[in-house]
């Protein structure tokens, strides 16, 4: 069996080499062989854009850290899907496309060196940028002819400057990772899409928790996935699943289904577990259970709007424990990130249902213990012409925290709605929901 050291194709990990030319041999080098393991042993190792093949085994050792050179120039375009719709974006720091039995285990990092790309992207938004200004910038604009009206999460597609996520794998089967850490990333930081038979295990995923859009997990377009002990701590959302965005998702019709999420501990961010907001191909079978949403914005988070598409259902979420969350429990089908109020999707009125209105029903809330619940308790808000159906929440606690300031209407991101006065369990446009043995209290933050 093939099986060789980093440092056998002239490595050094001293944190100042450019290892680029030693990672390229040696992944081609496992690839000719027809599969193997490589091994990167303890040090810094700088380097460029990683590409993995069918049948790798990389392994981190303790105190190795995989370093990216953070140079947009270097991640040359690629095609793959971004926030939710199918376009030419940054090559991924660590990519794999149309592979299969890939294997990255051990104690070692993978290191984004996002600063510098959060910093670049801050700039641009502070100097108002609302289009493609650099080479990169223009390049990927020519690629992506029409991206002007292509929807957006929240992450500037209108600049084209399309991030690269920390780590991608896109229509790959039977991956496999355990044990490293994945920090600093520049975009989303591990990002399956159109993947089968994933294994997420004891993975530690870290971004301060005011880098932009760096979400934790996206599981996006996937089926038979296992996400269990992982730690997160982001600035954005945490565990997130997804299926693309509007017409573009609707066309590729790959689902998110077969999903479950076991002790994990999600921290900061935007949200614990979340569904959405790229809907467009369903999301089916998703479990969450005996986790910990420790800080985070939302506890469990589902976010859609009109426009998005995508029917969500079978959703079941038991034995979660949340603290000191703004909202525990959302449901938001006014979603504003990425939309105006001028876009028309969201009035109070009935409007008609079509094929890019999203639905969401089956879903089964027991067990939780929420505690310090700043903005509100809970928040459920369906459309008029699709309301949430077969609600039900059982068997659960939830305590407010009547002293802290923050206003109710920050429960979640959402246009449309009427202000609210209460934290409370706000209700609007849901069928008939279930509330059994549901225990509602208020307490001050000294109390």
């Amino acid at each position: 069996m093939f099986e060789r050291n980093i440092t056998s194709f002239g490595a050094i990990g001293d944190g100042r080499y450019d290892n680029s030319e030693a990672f390229f041999a040696a992944c081609n080098a496992v690839k000719e062989a027809g599969g193997g393991i490589l091994h990167v042993s303890a040090g810094i190792w700088k380097t460029g854009p990683l590409e993995l093949f069918s049948n790798t085994s990389l392994v981190l050792e303790e105190n190795s850290v995989i370093s990216f050179i953070p140079d947009p120039d270097r991640y040359k375009p690629v095609w793959t899907r971004w926030e939710g719709v199918e376009c030419y974006g940054m090559h991924p720091l660590v990519f794999a496309d149309n592979q299969e039995r890939i294997r990255i285990t051990g104690k070692g990092a993978f290191d984004g060196s996002g600063a510098v790309w959060w910093a670049m992207l801050q700039e641009k938004r502070k100097n108002g940028q609302k289009s493609p200004t650099t080479p990169g910038e223009r390049a990927l604009s020519r690629l992506n002819p029409g991206y002007e009206k292509q929807p957006s999460g929240g992450g500037s597609r209108e600049m084209q400057f399309l991030r690269p996520p920390l780590m991608q794998f896109r229509k790959c089967a039977s991956i496999y990772l355990e044990g490293f850490s994945l920090r600093n990333s520049p975009f989303w930081t591990l990002h399956p899409v159109f993947c089968a038979d994933v294994t997420i295990r004891d993975i530690h995923i870290t971004n301060p928790a005011d880098a932009p859009n760096t979400d934790g997990m996206d599981i996006d377009s996937c089926e038979n996935v296992l996400i269990e002990c992982c730690e997160v701590a982001v600035g954005d959302d945490g565990i997130a699943i997804k299926s693309g965005s509007g017409e573009d998702g609707i066309k590729a019709s790959k689902p998110s289904q077969n999903i479950a999420v076991r002790r994990c501990i999600v921290k900061n961010g935007h949200g614990g577990i979340v569904i959405g907001s790229e809907t467009a191909a369903g999301i089916f079978n998703v479990t969450a259970e005996d986790c910990l949403f420790q800080g985070t914005d939302r506890g469990i988070r589902i976010k859609t709007r009109r426009g998005r598409g995508g029917q969500i259902s079978n959703l079941h979420f038991r034995r979660l424990t949340m603290e000191n969350n703004l909202c525990p429990v959302v449901i938001n089908m006014f979603y504003r990130c990425g939309a105006a109020l001028s876009d028309g999707w969201f009035t109070l009125e009935t409007l008609p249902v079509v094929y890019t209105t999203p639905s969401i029903k089956n879903v089964v809330i027991e067990d939780i213990k929420a505690t310090g619940c700043r903005a509100s308790a809970g928040f459920i808000a369906g459309l008029p012409e699709s309301p949430v159906r077969n609600l039900s929440i059982s068997d659960s606690e939830f305590v407010t925290n009547e002293s802290d300031p923050t206003h109710p209407d920050e429960s979640d991101m959402f246009l449309g709605l009427p202000e609210a006065s209460a934290k409370s369990f706000r209700v609007i446009n849901a069928y008939e929901p279930v509330f059994f043995n549901v225990k509602f209290s208020a307490e001050s933050a000294d109390s």
